[in-house]
């Protein structure tokens, strides 16, 4: 029997239960495009465990779990405790008078040869909470929230002034063409808005485009769709009110899953890696500069040639949603 999405209350009205992985898991769905995973059913009272490797990622579903990642945009997994090795810390700082090119809704792996499918990031258990939330929405809906609060003056300077921003418009418009017209307008309400100014725009932009930026909760992962023929999404270091500075806050891991997580067989491509990897050389860890990413060296792209079986959808079916 093929994984399904039941849509009968467990335990809460809002709540169903996907039959994923020979198990059955207490999910909602806050967003069109967002799953959320809370655990197992009958766990409710246990401890944070690694189901998301020690089940949801096992190499029998694991293509079965990605195309579900596919299909839905956004898939967060919530009560999750790991420590596993393939996890990097998120790089960027922000200050007051200066935006982090995390800040600005984007793909991963822009500057590399080819995106990763989707980038996964995680809040650790850790003593500090995080404070600052990661805004998600569909690219389409990003592009296009940013030209309905972009203010007038803005619209009207030369680099937009020609440009075919009616929303029906962008609404047929390919990833390349949505990059294109949502480069320009970034630079320039970079150029013309003060720190704060950006800010306050960017959070107009969250709420038109319906993002999902729940605040983070200790030991929870998102899976986001960044490259595939189907849904594609943004994302972006969400500032809900003002950037003083100066406040403790918990920190961020995050790793491309299905280029970096290794199955029996697959082997170093560091060229590869190296490339997507060179795109966080530029953004500060922890106030110093960075080198390019430590895993460059150690992984290989799942679609490259490689000796390892990928799992088939038919071994594990996708859930039906």
């Amino acid at each position: 029997m093929a994984p399904t999405l039941n849509a009968h209350a467990h335990p809460a009205p809002d709540h169903s239960v996907l039959e994923f992985a020979n198990r059955q898991w207490r999910v909602r769905r806050p967003r069109p495009f967002v799953l959320v995973i809370e655990g197992e059913v009958g766990q409710e009272d246990t401890a944070p465990s690694d189901y998301l490797h020690e089940q949801l990622l096992l190499p029998e579903w694991r293509e079965a779990f990605y195309q579900l990642v596919d299909a839905t945009g956004l898939v967060v997994c919530l009560n999750v405790h790991t420590q596993h090795a393939t996890y990097r810390d998120v790089r960027g700082r922000s200050s007051k008078g200066r935006l982090s090119q995390g800040e600005y809704y984007h793909h991963d792996g822009c500057s590399g040869p080819v995106k990763p499918r989707f980038v996964e990031i995680r809040c650790p258990i850790q003593p500090q909470a995080r404070g600052v939330a990661t805004a998600v929405a569909p690219h389409h809906d990003v592009v296009k929230a940013m030209v309905q609060v972009l203010p007038a003056e803005l619209a009207a300077t030369p680099a937009l002034a020609e440009m075919d921003m009616r929303l029906d418009a962008i609404g047929q418009m390919d990833g390349a063409a949505l990059d294109h017209l949502q480069g320009l307008i970034t630079r320039t309400v970079r150029k013309k808005l003060t720190a704060e100014g950006a800010r306050s725009y960017f959070r107009q932009v969250d709420a038109a485009a319906n993002a999902y930026f729940e605040p983070w909760a200790l030991g929870e992962s998102r899976f986001i769709a960044n490259a595939n023929s189907g849904i594609t999404m943004q994302h972006r270091r969400a500032y809900q009110a003002p950037h003083t500075g100066g406040v403790a806050n918990g920190h961020l891991v995050k790793r491309w899953t299905n280029e970096e997580l290794l199955l029996p067989g697959q082997v170093v491509d560091s060229a590869w890696m190296a490339a997507l990897c060179s795109e966080e050389d530029g953004e500060p860890l922890d106030g110093q500069v960075g080198t390019v990413c430590a895993l460059a060296g150690n992984f290989k792209p799942s679609h490259a040639p490689t000796s390892a079986k990928t799992t088939s959808p038919t071994q594990a079916p996708v859930p039906n949603l």
